[in-house]
């Protein structure tokens, strides 16, 4: 039998790959005038619980958890068409309670992320414009469809401790390119996304241990989002996650995952310059070892530019 460290791994690393993603983002490929940014404030409060192996006779595990974040979007042209580049700094709180062969036990961790970047480029259906210009053309277009491509990364500069088995950094860096499309028909989108994650490897694991390989974890998600007036829209979305098996020292973790997520978002204007946006994510795992979480967020942004 494994070492119960080992097994803790498990879900640890699982828990970091479904926080990688299961972001489900409506409207991310929506058409956006160029030469403009955008500042945003938010925060989220997730909980739920924590299914370990029961050879762990860990039992009752639930996870509350507080995230920040400061985020910074800017649109400008490649090739003729909208392009976008993405920042985000988050930061957490988070509180692990419950019973460890019968005796309450609990553990608490507050600090930076890994901070998040994201490049990405609507390649076809987003003409590079500003202003009026973006306007008329929106005016004129009710129906219309973009396509785009993106690559993320998550920059491993979090809080990380190599003598804690929990840690809100993961200490490693990681890639994901995606692709999606939105439809757009008056005021109905339909929207897709398909997206993997590659990881690099820790290290400076959990002492004796080093995480050597992850294999990718993959997804998919879609948006079903109505537009009530300019600013004030509606979204139903739906995703799966899948993969990401691990291993520690060359022995595979047997945590593939298999997760899926649903989420109801809404866009609420407060003048033609800033918006909030209000949203609840539910994820389920279909597994033996994961999590049940439930997240309520609140986002606050502003525009800057034409």
């Amino acid at each position: 039998m494994l070492p119960l460290r080992i097994f803790l791994l498990s879900w640890i690393l699982l828990a970091c790959s479904q926080a990688f993603g299961q972001d489900l983002e409506p409207r991310r490929w929506a058409l956006l005038p160029s030469g403009v940014s955008f500042f945003s404030l938010g925060g989220s409060y997730s909980t739920g619980d924590i299914l370990f192996d029961p050879v762990l006779q860990l039992k009752d595990v639930t996870l509350d958890y507080a995230g920040y974040g400061l985020g910074l979007v800017h649109t400008f042209n490649i090739f003729g068409e909208t392009a976008r580049v993405d920042v985000n700094l988050p930061y957490a709180s988070g509180h692990w309670q419950g019973l460890h062969q019968g005796v309450p036990a609990s553990t608490r961790r507050t600090g930076f992320q890994d901070p998040t970047m994201r490049l990405s480029w609507n390649f076809y259906g987003s003409p590079t414009l500003e202003g009026k210009a973006f306007g008329q053309f929106m005016a004129e277009h009710p129906v219309h469809t973009t396509m785009g491509v993106a690559v993320g990364f998550f920059v491993p500069i979090g809080e990380y401790f190599d003598d804690k088995l929990i840690n809100l950094g993961n200490n490693r860096w990681a890639i994901r390119p995606q692709m999606g499309a939105l439809h757009q028909h008056n005021k109905w989108q339909f929207e897709t996304t398909v997206a993997a994650i590659l990881y690099g490897n820790n290290d400076q694991f959990f002492p004796g241990n080093r995480l050597r390989e992850q294999d990718p974890l993959w997804s998919w998600q879609g948006h079903l989002i109505y537009t009530f007036m300019p600013g004030l829209w509606a979204s139903a979305s739906g995703g799966v996650l899948w993969g990401g098996t691990s291993s520690v020292n060359g022995v595979s973790l047997d945590d593939r995952s298999r997760i899926s997520v649903w989420a109801l978002s809404l866009g609420i204007p407060i003048n033609r310059m800033q918006g909030l946006k209000l949203a609840y994510t539910n994820s389920k795992t279909h597994t033996d070892k994961g999590s049940d979480l439930g997240t309520w967020s609140l986002g606050w942004s502003i525009m800057f530019g034409h």
